[in-house]
């Protein structure tokens, strides 16, 4: 069998989408006969039926419920080898970096700055994300690297660089009674009846069941602790981002969160290799934990920090028996010295 082409998977795909030759060929600009010809020829090659077709419609087989899910991770291979193969070919090229929106600050700038001291340091793009998206931005080439915060992003599949490690606080409500604590322990926050855990999707973008509003974005999840309907537990580097509606306090208990610089085995370009130097030249340079005081902050202009640290906060409960959320990038700990594994 002489391998699949990737004209031909695009033209299985919309079919598969579409279920309808008519659409598809719209879809792809090309008339019907010739794409039916295209998937007659595809079925024969591999062996196996991928539609059923009568006059009620199209369907597709089990066979070709298969090939939609291989055929779209090679295209997207084949998409992602094409980013990576430009970039490789134009040293001048900025280095793309994406982070979640608001997130790491403080690492992130600390990152920018040691980076520009590099001999190989190139322009650097920032790109900003949701929770969870990094990774799909990684695998796709459209990023090069990214910070992520371990054990809550997928990191499967990528080299990382630890940066830094610290506990969380709860981000209360000021109001709440809660918020009056110098301490509370995750069995304190875990059902409070009167203030929910916000429940944010996990890596599948299923919500997990709970009373505590479902949310997705980190303004949505900033505003609704404000207004007293939720509460989230993050790292306690993170409280500098808090509304001034918003009080932090310790959870001594909490696991913690290391904050990790993540790129593909197969990002192996000079950029790249200067950059995982720059991270490893940071981890060892780590300042004094930050300290998790109770203490409102007043600087709204940063708020959207509270809602991207919530990412994890029922998959900590399920996970670790806790409560946890996605690092901010407060440098805390100190890491060893970085092997990238890069020419």
């Amino acid at each position: 069998m002489h391998d699949l082409e990737t004209r031909e998977l695009r033209y299985f795909l919309a079919v598969a989408e579409e279920l309808h030759f008519g659409r598809a060929a719209g879809r792809l600009g090309i008339a019907q006969p010739p794409l039916s010809r295209a998937i007659n020829r595809l079925e024969r090659r591999l062996g196996v039926r991928l539609f059923d077709r009568d006059r009620r419609g199209v369907a597709l087989t089990a066979a070709g419920r298969v090939l939609v899910r291989e055929a779209g991770t090679a295209l997207d291979a084949v998409a992602a080898a094409a980013r990576r193969t430009r970039r490789a070919g134009d040293p001048s090229r900025p280095l793309v970096l994406v982070t979640k929106a608001g997130a790491s600050h403080e690492v992130l700038r600390r990152l920018l700055d040691t980076f520009a001291g590099e001999p190989d340091a190139v322009p650097v793009e920032v790109l900003l994300c949701e929770v969870g998206e990094q990774a799909g931005l990684l695998r796709d080439g459209r990023a090069d690297v990214a910070l992520m915060h371990r054990p809550f992003d997928d990191l499967a599949g990528f080299d990382t660089e630890n940066l830094c490690a610290e506990g969380q606080v709860a981000i209360l409500p000021a109001a709440h009674p809660l918020a009056a604590r110098d301490r509370l322990t995750l069995a304190d926050v875990a059902d409070v009846p009167d203030l929910p855990i916000a429940r944010w999707p996990r890596l599948d973008g299923t919500y997990p069941d709970g009373p505590g509003p479902e949310v997705r974005t980190q303004s949505k999840l900033a505003q609704l602790v404000a207004l007293g309907r939720t509460l989230l537990v993050i790292p306690a580097s993170s409280r500098a981002w808090q509304w001034p509606e918003h009080v932090a306090v310790p959870v001594v208990d909490a696991p913690e969160v290391t904050t990790v610089l993540a790129w593909p085995p197969s990002g192996r370009s000079r950029s790249v290799a200067a950059f995982v130097r720059s991270a490893g030249a940071l981890a060892g340079d780590a300042g004094p934990p930050a300290s998790a005081r109770r203490a409102p902050v007043s600087d709204p202009a940063h708020a959207h920090e509270v809602a991207d640290q919530s990412a994890g906060l029922v998959r900590g409960r399920a996970d670790a028996h806790g409560v946890g959320g996605a690092a901010d990038g407060g440098v805390v700990g100190q890491i060893g010295p970085v092997d990238a594994g890069i020419e």
